[in-house]
């Protein structure tokens, strides 16, 4: 493998079919002098950890039409915020962009620090954000290392080390690669070429501008390409939703500010267990004394587990509960829309 001459096909490849992202100034758009916006970089890159680009595009266009600037969005109350949120999951990340971007106006005059040393200073920001916005928006030669970015390299250099330990040599392999010449662009192709050429299943090696190159390619299975570990199976986990209503409006909770879902408004719950309960155990947690009935189940999958929601319907009133309008729930992190959803189905 020549590097330069890989780093001159990929970059060739990247000015003619980089991808049309909402975020993103095109190499065309950065030849002509435009500079990506730090804010739109570090928006998107942060939403877009564990979440796809069509995914998560709707949300980054509703988050920068209401709040276009750092400033702006430091200044919103959390739960406006969080609501605005919901639907992404890892509510943990919404946090700490609130912090960061606070950090950001408060600390810094609204302006975003132009080296990754800076930017890891900022709450929030991890080593690859950090790299990322520094290479992106600031042109600085960082090494950019996400998982279309393992997989690129994994299969270039035919690692047979199953990640996750394979990561510190793959980022090290990734990193020979980095040159002061178009950072920015360098780290987009290779995001895109793993986004869309060299991808997990079905690698389209055919199309690939750096095929040449590819040492798992001359394997014959570049497919198999990263190892992994076999996953551990995820623990499941058992709870009692509480859909409590008067009238048109449902009773929700404010969850405590940290952990699982911290911040967010949520239907009341169960703790969450290794047991089911049993339908009076159920009752006997109830938010409020009312003709609780059970109305179904559903399930949910989170990162580290799963759950089972046994759901309780009733109508009636409470204490230290927010009424909320059934048409407003879309803001509820999806398990509890979910919950919501089929509990008052299953009832009406």
């Amino acid at each position: 493998m020549n590097p330069e001459v890989l780093r001159a096909r990929l970059l060739a490849w990247y000015d003619d079919q980089a991808r049309d992202l909402a975020w993103r100034v095109g190499p065309a758009g950065g030849r002509a002098g435009v500079r990506q916006d730090p804010y739109r970089v570090w928006l998107s890159e942060v939403m877009l950890q564990q979440t796809t680009v069509p995914h998560a595009t709707p949300y980054f266009l509703k988050f920068t039409a209401r709040w276009p600037t750092v400033t702006a969005l430091a200044a919103e109350q959390d739960g406006e915020v969080m609501a605005a949120w919901a639907g992404l999951g890892y509510y943990a990340r919404a946090r700490n962009l609130l912090a960061c971007a606070r950090a950001v106006a408060n600390d810094h005059g609204g302006v975003f620090p132009d080296t990754e040393a800076g930017l890891r200073g900022l709450p929030g920001l991890g080593p690859y954000t950090a790299a990322a916005v520094a290479a992106i928006a600031f042109d600085r030669p960082t090494n950019v290392v996400d998982g279309n970015v393992e997989r690129v390299i994994s299969r270039l250099f035919a690692v047979e080390a199953p990640l996750p330990d394979a990561k510190p040599e793959l980022k090290r392999l990734a990193e020979t690669l980095v040159r002061d010449e178009r950072p920015g662009d360098w780290a987009q192709a290779l995001m895109d070429l793993g986004a869309t050429i060299c991808k997990p299943k079905s690698p389209l090696c055919d199309r690939c501008p750096v095929a040449a190159d590819c040492a798992a390619l001359a394997t014959g299975a570049p497919e198999t390409y990263p190892r992994k570990t076999a996953k551990a199976v995820r623990p499941h986990r058992y709870g009692v939703a509480y859909v409590l209503t008067r009238g048109d409006q449902i009773a929700l909770v404010r969850r405590p500010p940290k952990g699982l879902l911290g911040g967010m408004l949520a239907l009341p719950t169960s703790d969450w267990r290794a047991d089911p309960f049993g339908d009076e155990e159920a009752r006997a947690s109830a938010p409020a004394h009312a003709a609780w009935r059970h109305v179904g189940e559903v399930e949910h999958g989170f990162t580290h587990f799963t759950l089972t929601l046994k759901l309780l319907r009733a109508e009636g009133a409470a204490e230290g509960v927010i009424w909320s309008p059934r048409r407003d729930l879309d803001g509820l992190p999806s398990v509890f829309l979910k919950a919501a959803r089929a509990a008052l189905n299953n009832l009406l």
